[in-house]
């Protein structure tokens, strides 16, 4: 069987001790209430990892049917990535497959995973390109044996190791390559058994592996739609805003929105994962939020540190963060100085850049952003760039509805005779600005921003053959880059508004992923 995380044991412990007590199992509810789970959704993503790992059986798919999986005579040991034979690169973790293993040859209480070799520097020990070797977890080992080595800020090679004097030496078994000399070396575990040719082609693994994404500061997965359009996998969902869950959830089926501060997210409950991604809290560092940064009164420019905390603990192979243009700038530069030098003190390589939506996304929308990607491995940052510019094709036009409720006018309201002097041509996009009227010079839709529909301010203005309207919840979702498929949901314009002007522009971010993808195929 797999290892549990500790929250998972836990769960584990109470739900058998409840059932030998009781003869029936525990609901969710009630797991929920005895281990002071903040969410119910939480407790359904432990208990499907307790199935999925086998601990756990679901006999009948009622709330009262969970019992302790039997134990079988082979144990299950998990193939979690690669490992290279060769020059250490840095580890690719990616839980493909598993192996079966007889009970008998494995110890009862020790931890066991399995990796995939890639190259040839441990032929004369017998294991070679495209072998699986099973691994058990332990972070010492004798002279001599072969092990799983952590050296150079994180890289990973499979060698012999020896303890010299004052240092380590990693051997190779072939000849033709010469050994590495580090001061310290970190020990992950010790083969203790070959398998040969599990999986062929380790290049053709590569190449269609899934990267599972954490998707924090969620919203309403602006993010999640890009990144999931390239080809990731989202297994994790949070945002502090209760309303955002009635959207997200309608539009995804699986990991929904867990609603809950990110603070109080204990690193236990989360699940692996191989990317970060998080469209942090910008209010604080933007024009609309007047630039409060660190310092602001929320509390929101300090949840970077969350983010931070997170990579520290999980280590993932790389990160995308998205905020708005003005962080560069806040704070005569420190601000960003302080987030640049905060994830390259955590081991990553980053590169960071201003995009603008118009320019990148082929959306009618002038929004600057910028966006800050983060690899483990430097040859991954190195080989990323970020997408070319693209040619604007669409107008706002293209993205209007075709019939829109009579609320959305301003004709005969106070604000009419104030602004139609001054809205007055159809291929404009305008803004209220709280005393005057601001015309887009460029055509284009002006920057979406969560202000939108309390009391007027930056909402985007049009003229139709109707009069004069502000741009509708739906038309901003497709100016923000959401297809035509989502959905929203039946709640008050100003949540909506305020959700879509907080998201990002979907069709850049999924650019942007695509480039993250190719750097590390």
């Amino acid at each position: 069987m797999q290892t549990l995380t500790k929250k998972q044991g836990i769960i584990l412990d109470y739900i058998n001790q409840y059932r030998n007590d009781n003869g029936i199992s525990p609901t969710i509810e009630e797991v929920k209430k005895k281990l002071n789970l903040k969410a119910v959704s939480t407790v359904h993503a432990h208990i499907k990892s307790l199935i999925k790992k086998g601990f756990l059986l679901n006999e009948n798919n009622k709330s009262r049917s969970l019992s302790s999986s039997i134990i079988n005579t082979t144990r299950e040991i998990p193939i979690i990535g690669i490992i290279s034979a060769g020059q250490p690169i840095e580890p690719i973790e990616y839980l493909q497959n598993t192996i079966s293993l007889p009970n008998a040859s494995l110890e009862i209480n020790k931890s066991y995973y399995a990796l995939k070799v890639s190259g040839d520097s441990m032929i004369d020990e017998g294991i070679f390109d495209g072998d699986t070797v099973v691994i058990k977890k332990q972070n010492s080992a004798e002279n001599g044996q072969t092990v799983v080595a952590i050296i150079d800020n994180g890289l990973a090679t499979l060698k012999k190791i020896y303890r010299e004097k004052n240092r380590f030496k990693l051997q190779p078994a072939n000849q033709q390559m010469l050994p590495f000399y580090r001061d310290e070396v970190e020990v992950r575990g010790v083969v203790i058994q070959v398998i040969r040719n599990i999986i062929n082609d380790v290049s053709s693994d590569l190449k269609f592996k899934t990267l599972r994404t954490l998707d924090l500061f969620a919203g309403i997965g602006g993010i999640r739609l890009g990144f999931e359009k390239a080809g990731f996998q989202t297994v994790f969902s949070n945002d502090f805003d209760q309303k955002c869950k009635y959207t997200y959830d309608i539009n995804f089926k699986n990991s929904k929105l867990v609603v809950e501060d990110i603070k109080k997210i204990d690193i236990n409950d989360l699940p692996e994962f191989d990317f970060l991604l998080a469209g942090f809290p910008c209010q604080s560092f933007s024009i609309a939020g007047y630039r409060e940064g660190f310092d602001d009164k929320k509390g929101r420019g300090n949840l970077f540190f969350e983010i931070a905390r997170i990579i520290e603990a999980r280590k993932p192979m790389g990160f995308m963060l998205e905020n708005v243009k003005n962080l560069t700038g806040h704070d005569n530069g420190n601000t960003f100085s302080i987030i640049k030098q905060t994830l390259k003190d955590l081991g990553y390589f980053i590169k960071a850049r201003v995009l603008n939506t118009m320019e990148y996304g082929n959306l009618p929308q002038n929004r600057e952003r910028i966006y800050i990607v983060g690899f483990r491995n430097e040859s991954y940052r190195n080989k990323f760039s970020y997408p070319d510019q693209i040619p604007l094709t669409k107008s706002f036009h293209d993205l209007l509805q075709d019939k829109v409720e009579g609320k959305y006018y301003y004709n005969g309201k106070p604000l009419y005779n104030r602004i139609k002097d001054y809205v007055t041509d159809s291929t404009k996009v305008y803004q209220w600005r709280r005393k005057y009227v601001r015309e887009n010079k460029k055509g284009v839709c002006p920057t979406l921003t969560a202000n939108m529909g309390m009391g007027g301010h930056n909402v985007p203005i049009i003229k139709d053959n109707k009069g004069i309207r502000k741009l509708t919840p739906l038309e901003c979702a497709r100016i923000q880059g959401f297809p035509n498929s989502y959905k929203l949901p039946d709640i008050a314009d100003s949540a909506l508004y305020k959700q879509i002007g907080n998201s990002v522009s979907v069709t850049v971010i999924e650019e942007i992923a695509k480039k993250i993808m190719g750097a590390i195929a």
